[in-house]
């Protein structure tokens, strides 16, 4: 997909903000790889547009600090499902 690159951290972080979305889903959803979200959005957009910069840095820090809380739901249900169809 085609993308202007100085306007890709802007879109991205709308992206991220309007969708309260991982790393993991924007990458998937622009087709580009998690560390070039990371980037863009960690070092580009701190540049280009600080105060959308400081509202998705507390949304990445937010998604971090939920991340093992996730993980372990995920873990849960996993073998949930494995145990119930085990039956």
């Amino acid at each position: 997909m085609y993308y202007n690159y100085d306007e890709r951290p802007i879109r991205l972080a709308e992206y991220i903000l309007e969708h309260k979305a991982t790393v993991r889903q924007t990458a998937a959803e622009f087709g580009i790889s998690k560390s070039t979200v990371h980037k863009d959005l960690s070092v580009r957009l701190r540049s280009d547009s600080r105060p959308l910069y400081d509202e998705v840095r507390l949304l990445l820090e937010s998604n971090m600090n939920e991340r093992h809380i996730r993980g372990g739901e995920a873990t849960k249900r996993k073998y949930l499902a494995l145990k119930r169809h085990e039956k």
